[in-house]
């Protein structure tokens, strides 16, 4: 299904299309295009709905669901001091999950038609098009049910009352991921952390896309060697 000097058209949905650059597709891939408003991806206006989520979308949602996990803890027995390091530990453990979603998942090579596909859904439409404010988050229904496997993990590995809080931390670290994510395409910073933290981000974009896979910090970039040397380009927002 690979087609030889395939040539993408912007004006038509793109997903089915992509799969057809073959090998070419890691490099056309990361030739980012600048706009706030992104292609579309599908001629169905159903699936093409599905791809669409507002930034506020996500704290709305998994706000409450966290707050709710962690009642549960204090129901099943814990103190409020036994509670706020687990709540602490789940952010931790986000942040290793962050990191490793997006630099082992997010960044695999592909170059089969499904393979090309299945990545630009996941996240190569974030790289071709890393101003796209509808396509930035993660969209509710896939978080949802990656939900599922995540609670089962905590649960095959931790007590009845410890798991609901533990995954709780967690779902607020991808709260605060997701919205930091945000903020770093789409606001401009006045102070020097969250400006530093932009211009870092913003250099896996536009310059040195196989370095900085951390978004909400750079520790985990720190600990495994994939720290960006170089400084990032200032682009017009």
């Amino acid at each position: 299904m690979v087609a030889e000097g395939f040539t993408v058209d912007l004006n038509k949905p793109l997903v089915f299309q992509v799969g057809h650059l073959g090998e070419t597709y890691e490099e056309w891939v990361h030739q980012p295009i600048v706009t706030k408003k992104g292609p579309r991806f599908f001629h169905s206006d159903f699936w093409e709905f599905l791809t669409l989520t507002v930034w506020w979308a996500v704290p709305v949602i998994w706000l409450p669901v966290s707050v709710w996990c962690i009642s549960m803890s204090i129901s099943r027995g814990l103190s409020l001091p036994e509670i706020v390091p687990l709540i602490a530990l789940g952010i931790f453990i986000w942040t290793l999950i962050e990191y490793t979603l997006h630099r082992f998942l997010f960044h695999i090579k592909t170059k089969s038609y499904w393979g090309n596909t299945a990545h630009y859904l996941l996240h190569g439409c974030h790289h071709k098009h890393p101003m796209d404010h509808l396509r930035l988050v993660f969209p509710p229904a896939a978080t949802a049910v990656l939900c599922f496997p995540f609670w089962n993990l905590v649960k095959l590995f931790t007590t009845l009352s410890v798991t609901p809080a533990l995954f709780g931390g967690g779902m607020l670290g991808y709260v605060m991921y997701d919205i930091t994510h945000y903020y770093l395409h789409h606001a401009h910073p006045t102070r020097a952390v969250t400006k530093n933290l932009k211009k870092y981000h913003l250099s896996h974009h536009f310059r040195i896309q196989d370095k900085g896979f951390g978004i909400t910090s750079s520790l985990w970039d720190i600990v495994f060697g994939t720290l960006p040397t170089t400084k990032a380009p200032k682009t017009e927002q």
